[in-house]
């Protein structure tokens, strides 16, 4: 695994912290409620992983939010 960050997977993983943290879970309530380990949601979160459209999904029902909250500001955070 590398743990080069691109700008996408920063911002990404900056808007799951964020609804995590709004929603006042921790990331290992967000790993048992979308059925991941702790440690690839922390890899996210710190754009340190590509999750897949799948994984994607999961979190976005884990946080109980649609996937396009999770994605809305992507452009926007990765061209800053």
């Amino acid at each position: 695994m590398t743990s080069q960050r691109s700008a996408a997977h920063a911002a990404f993983g900056a808007q799951v912290r964020a609804v995590r943290l709004r929603r006042g879970l921790s990331q290992d309530d967000l790993a048992a409620r979308s059925g991941l380990h702790r440690t690839y949601v922390g890899g996210i979160e710190r754009g340190e992983r590509n999750p897949s459209l799948t994984n994607i999904t999961r979190l976005a029902e884990a946080l109980g939010v649609p996937v396009a909250e999770l994605v809305r500001r992507l452009d926007e955070r990765a061209s800053a």
